[in-house]
């Protein structure tokens, strides 16, 4: 076992990050984060020069460390003021305060984060996605408290982006959703226009529960979303399945306010706005054994019938409300015909079994076919 030298210690173990710890001028024991290894034996070396020679410390050490829970508290309001997703932030910082939230913020180093999130994958089962999120609510909440001067390191920017494989787009099939549709017409009828809703807007299901009356305008047959995930003013444009869902839905009393609350189910939460469709959407998933669907692939549905419908890409992106075109090329796959078409093109330009071009209109002698310029100057 490897003895360190009296005065210094690492905390937590493995996690790279010492401590020294030593008695100031006036005899109180005091313990400071250094560093590396090294930098520790050099900080207490220096603080014991200090204390025989009876200088004082500097006053930033005599103030109490700032604690993980004080710099996510500041991260989570400032996130409220300037997210549209902070719900999420908030429910991932919940399980950061359990790990750290009484430690000292500046305690906190990349190996031991790294270490929490890789057990957590483990033992709960998170897809690399999920452990992302996790390190960006965590990364989000150093990032504020770097700018408000409370730290100096956002120990999450050291920690290792997982390879996440988001091409996999998981869609409604016609006899999914037929399915779909005659349980909710037998378990829960009232919630048919939400499904309507989301099949036809590809909202996100913050964005389509979130929103109030104010934001639909059904002259223009159009919804206006002020706060988005991408932080964003989009509007959304209504068919008529749309159009008729949200009719539907409309009470003569709610002029105002948020389009859905919980106004079938008595209890506490009568008349309260409603957050999300688990509540019900989960349980009738489960009854008709549609396989690893959630709300989310709902989005994923609209999109993928936009391209097979044969709408262009940059279209679609926008009606997604992508921010970059990337994220919808994920769904070009879908749309054969279109990948079809394009090759078929170049094929044109090609020659044909006879040794004749085709896409000129004119016949051409074979040896043609060998002048590497003329075949150039033909596809150009």
């Amino acid at each position: 076992m490897t003895k360190h030298p009296r005065g210094i210690f690492e905390r937590p173990k493995g996690s790279g990050l010492w401590w020294v710890r030593y008695s100031d001028a006036g005899g109180r024991e005091r313990r400071e984060k250094a560093g590396t290894k090294g930098m520790a034996l050099q900080l207490y070396r220096k603080r014991k020069t200090e204390a025989m020679q009876g200088r004082k410390l500097p006053e930033t050490l005599r103030s109490k460390p700032i604690t993980f829970n004080e710099i996510a508290d500041q991260a989570m309001e400032w996130a409220k003021a300037h997210k549209g997703t902070w719900a999420h932030d908030v429910t991932q910082a919940a399980l950061l305060r359990e790990w750290f939230g009484p430690r000292a913020a500046a305690e906190v180093g990349p190996r031991e984060l790294d270490q929490k999130l890789r057990a957590e994958m483990q033992a709960r089962g998170w897809a690399p996605a999920t452990v992302n999120r996790y390190k960006a609510t965590m990364s989000l909440i150093y990032r504020v408290a770097v700018n408000n001067g409370l730290v100096e390191v956002n120990p999450a920017r050291l920690v290792r982006q997982l390879r996440a494989d988001n091409a996999r787009i998981r869609f409604l099939s016609q006899d999914e959703e037929a399915r779909l549709r005659e349980a909710i017409t037998t378990d829960c009828p009232q919630h048919m226009h939400e499904l309507d809703l989301a099949l036809n807007t590809g909202m996100r299901a913050g964005e389509q529960f979130g929103m109030c009356w104010e934001d639909v305008d059904f002259e223009r047959a159009q919804i206006r979303l002020g706060k988005t995930k991408n932080g964003r003013v989009r509007h959304i444009r209504l068919n008529a399945p749309a159009l008729a869902a949200l009719l539907a839905l409309r009470r003569p009393s709610a002029g105002s306010g948020p389009v859905f609350v919980n106004a079938v189910t008595p209890g506490r939460y009568h008349g309260q706005p409603r957050a999300s469709a688990r509540n019900w959407f989960e349980r009738v998933v489960r009854k008709v054994a549609i396989p690893d669907f959630t709300w989310h692939c709902l989005r994923h549905t609209f999109a993928s019938r936009l391209v097979m419908a044969g709408v262009d890409i940059r279209t679609v992106a926008e009606l997604m409300g992508h921010r970059t075109l990337a994220m919808t090329m994920r769904y070009t796959h879908l749309s054969p015909d279109h990948n079809l078409e394009a090759v078929e093109r170049l094929a044109r330009f090609g020659s044909g079994p006879t040794g004749t071009r085709t896409g000129t209109g004119t016949s051409a002698p074979t040896e043609a076919a060998g002048d590497g310029n003329a075949q150039v100057a033909c596809i150009q």
